[in-house]
């Protein structure tokens, strides 16, 4: 499925880079130039040494290599790397051609290019504080190694003219970072109250599942972190996608959600739908999306013996495993039509004892260190201790 956030952001990224290119190149040779060739002919004429026509043509061909190197990258889809190669090899080869131009030239320095203040003050464009940082201390690096070598202290002046610029651009890096912050947070806000509304409309709808959809995202949650292997912006959207990991359900008969004795075949087979119903009521929810293995494949066991595609082993994906060991914990530990629920230490072996068959056994295994912290969470919320999600 395609991610949609993703490819807004890809091509705004595209976008930012082609306009950061065209800036670049045209301001980059327009004062070369003139600096070099229109200036020293006229009676504006500034005290600068004799270019080196050989090595000026070198830099000109290395820098104009950066663009087919450029569209790879982009057709590639790894436009976020053109910024960092422009910046770095700009920047490299003015060290060369300057340190080659003034050394035991005896000219005061007064080298460098406006496309150096240009790419400061726009590399806010990219909203990304890495790229800004590293084009601030690169270039005022670069001021700083010509200055030792050539033992000048003039280069002090466009260092500083550097550090202004750098001011502004952090200012409006800043200002676009919180704007960009408070969309984000309005749109998670308005997703979480979706999300809700929907559970609470399940819950309704099936009353013994009250609360369960809460509790499988947060102790799914609590062995998602105990994984290690998801950053703290993919908790949210994991999150959610767990919170509706149930959400086919709603799709299914009262009469057999209720069902206090044991079901019939059909009726199994109709509960069985749920997870593809679910995935399919979800799979163009913005946020949710890139998460919908853990709707369709909750059921799925390690043994392949689940539904609905009787996946093995690590053919079902780990966040899917994950949540498939918290529903069957809270499933256990909560009462249901048909039956008194189990104690958390009995629940506890039950999951134990179907390590390598119903679960993965890695998973298990931080199940058992983690479980302290499921009880933990289980009490505090039964005291009224928790109000909010863990995420």
């Amino acid at each position: 499925m395609k991610n949609l956030r993703h490819e807004a952001l890809l091509y705004e990224e595209k976008r930012a880079t082609i306009w950061f290119l065209w800036l670049f190149y045209i301001i980059f040779f327009v004062y070369d130039i003139t600096y070099y060739y229109i200036l020293p002919a006229t009676p504006w004429s500034i005290n600068t040494p004799a270019p080196n026509t050989g090595l000026n043509i070198i830099f000109y061909i290395i820098i104009l290599s950066v663009l087919p190197i450029s569209v790879h990258f982009m057709k590639r889809q790894r436009p976020e790397l053109v910024k960092y190669i422009l910046f770095i090899t700009y920047t490299l080869m003015n060290i060369f051609n300057d340190l080659w131009l003034y050394w035991g030239d005896g000219t005061p320095y007064a080298s460098g290019n406006i496309a150096e203040i240009v790419i400061v003050l726009f590399s806010p464009l990219f909203i990304n504080k890495r790229f800004f940082y590293t084009v601030f201390i690169g270039t005022v690096l670069k001021f700083a190694v010509i200055g030792l070598v050539l033992q000048d202290a003039i280069v002090i002046f466009p260092m500083l003219m550097v550090i202004v610029t750098a001011m502004i651009a952090f200012f409006l890096l800043y200002r676009f970072l919180n704007y960009v912050g408070a969309l984000k947070d309005s749109y998670r806000k308005q997703l979480e109250g979706i999300v809700k509304g929907v559970i609470a409309t399940l819950e309704l709808k099936d009353p013994y599942t009250r609360g369960h959809s809460e509790r499988v995202a947060n102790y799914a949650l609590i062995m998602v972190k105990a994984t290690g292997q998801f950053n703290a912006d993919q908790l949210t959207p994991i999150y959610y996608a767990c919170l509706l990991h149930d959400i086919g359900k709603i799709y299914i008969s009262d009469t057999i959600l209720s069902k206090h004795g044991t079901l019939t075949e059909k009726e199994f087979e109709i509960i069985k739908e749920h997870p593809e119903i679910g995935a399919k009521a979800v799979q163009d929810v913005e946020g949710i999306s890139d998460y919908i293995d853990i709707i369709l494949y909750h059921h799925e066991r390690w043994d392949g013996k689940g539904y609905p595609e009787g996946l093995k082993g690590e053919e079902t994906p780990l966040l899917a495993r994950i949540t498939a060991i918290a529903d069957a914990f809270d499933a256990m530990t909560s009462s249901r039509s048909y039956r008194k629920a189990l104690s958390f230490e009995e629940a506890y072996e039950r999951i134990i004892a179907e390590k390598g068959t119903q679960f993965d056994p890695q998973l298990v295994d931080i199940f058992t260190k983690i479980f302290p912290e499921l009880e933990r969470y289980s009490r505090d919320r039964n005291n009224g201790g928790i109000k909010q999600s863990l995420y």
